[in-house]
């Protein structure tokens, strides 16, 4: 995780922030699982823990529904992503919000990862 943070790459798709690595790994590798997210949200910006937890669990749901053209992209290209999702956001958003947000978001990653692959 320090990794990611320490020498990832990242890019800010307001409300949410991206840390991202993508590894090239070797065809021969039996690893099924080449997309690894995980989700945060500040507790600067949200003093109650139900509301980080809020925020999170729509984090979540909103990348679940619309991670299949990532995975495919990552699966494509045989790489391992690892991607953490951070909510900066100072107010607790509505899931269409986070919804169209998390979809603005995915696509800037795809292109960073395309245009990363193509270099």
């Amino acid at each position: 995780m320090e990794a990611l943070f320490a020498s990832g790459k990242s890019f800010n798709a307001f409300p949410i922030k991206v840390f991202y690595t993508l590894n090239p790994i070797a065809q021969t590798s039996a690893s099924e699982n080449w997309v690894h997210a995980g989700v945060g949200v500040s507790s600067r910006n949200f003093k109650k823990a139900v509301d980080r937890n809020r925020v999170k669990r729509l984090l979540r749901e909103v990348y679940r529904t619309q991670k299949q053209d990532l995975i495919s992209t990552v699966t494509h290209q045989i790489s391992e992503l690892n991607v953490f999702f951070l909510y900066v956001g100072k107010e607790l958003p509505e899931y269409t919000e986070l919804k169209m947000s998390m979809e603005k978001t995915l696509e800037k990653l795809i292109a960073r990862i395309s245009e990363t692959t193509k270099q």
